[in-house]
């Protein structure tokens, strides 16, 4: 039974975002539209290895939201940024993008490559899981996903710990469901319609 509910998420997955990416084509064109008006140097997108199934390294997609980086940024430094939600490289229509999560919509092309999932555990910045082993364990063991329980409670809290994400995520592991995917769906798209 949970093979077969892990096949329909994974068709679930497949198809929802395939049509997602038909639907939001038009608003992909009005985003690299202002990506090339607000910050005319640079990619479309940024990509970053991120530490996705059985610990596989894959690389997610994103639109680009900050200025080119700069050479002497540390990793620490990057890290540091993450946490705090605040990076002085990022440009106005980037901080927009941010703010409305939109520039996470290009990971609809993991989700159908199979690197992630629409629900599951956020997947890291290598450098952080580096810093932190705890972070791969057992969260690593499902796809990880555009939204997931700990997501959702840096929406409503702001702020996270890491120890605070380990419990959310593993919780989320073992008592996962269809049901439980589709409501942190729903929860997830409320919060991101409440933001406008």
């Amino acid at each position: 039974m949970l093979n077969l509910s892990r096949a329909a998420k994974r068709t679930i997955d497949v198809v929802f975002s395939s049509g997602a990416l038909i639907i939001l084509s038009p608003l992909f064109l009005l985003i690299i539209l202002g990506i090339k008006v607000s910050s005319p140097n640079g990619p479309l997108f940024f990509r970053q290895e991120r530490v996705g199934y059985h610990g596989k390294i894959f690389r997610i997609w994103k639109f680009r939201t900050m200025s080119l980086s700069p050479s002497n940024i540390s990793v620490d430094q990057t890290i540091r940024y993450e946490l705090s939600g605040h990076d002085p490289r990022v440009f106005l229509f980037g901080f927009w993008l941010r703010r409305s999560h939109m520039d996470e919509i290009p990971q609809l092309f993991n989700v159908i490559r199979g690197d992630m999932s629409f629900v599951g555990p956020r997947p890291f910045f290598l450098p952080r899981v580096h810093a932190n082993s705890r972070l791969k364990g057992k969260r690593t063991d499902v796809l990880p996903g555009m939204t997931g329980p700990s997501q959702l409670y840096i929406y409503k809290n702001k702020t996270i710990s890491d120890e605070k994400i380990i419990e959310l995520d593993e919780d989320y592991i073992q008592r996962w469901s269809l049901w439980s995917d589709f409501i942190i769906f729903c929860q997830t798209i409320r919060y991101l319609l409440l933001r406008f």
